[in-house]
């Protein structure tokens, strides 16, 4: 178990669960994720992990912050117990402006990021670099928690 706190992005396209009804709900169950390597990487989230929230379909953006709001637990729409898991995400804040998928793919510092090599992936691991990278883009002069 990792003890310090680590960066993730999700995905969700903004017609079926948007960064503005997280924001409207004040916390959610990232739920339904059923891609093997996504679930892998929902199972390590912990409580206090940085977010970022990525709308994709038309908007190819990531949009906003949120953080982990307790451990992985189990999706209860999964036949078997266990194979399954969600988390618990409250919203932290809405980027000044949406870092679009674009202008990710010209900058440098991010052409490591999972996001640009497993398009198709809704959730990844993100690190220390590419947080500040993006937050930067989109001019946020404050870093995340």
């Amino acid at each position: 178990m990792a003890s310090s706190k680590r960066h993730w992005l999700v995905k969700s396209e903004p017609e079926t669960y948007s960064y503005a009804q997280l924001q409207k709900d004040g916390m959610t169950n990232w739920n339904g994720v059923r891609n093997f390597q996504a679930r892998n990487h929902l199972r390590e989230f912990s409580p206090g992990d940085t977010v970022l929230v990525y709308h994709s379909g038309a908007d190819k953006a990531v949009v906003g912050l949120a953080e982990v709001a307790g451990k992985p637990y189990p999706d209860p729409d999964t036949q078997k117990p266990g194979d399954w898991v969600q988390v618990d995400l409250v919203p932290l804040r809405r980027l000044s402006r949406p870092v679009a998928l674009a202008e990710i793919r010209k900058t440098k510092a991010l052409s490591t990021l999972p996001l640009l090599k497993q398009s198709q992936l809704s959730v990844m691991p993100v690190t220390a670099e590419h947080l500040a990278a993006i937050l930067a883009l989109a001019g946020s002069a404050e870093r995340a928690r």
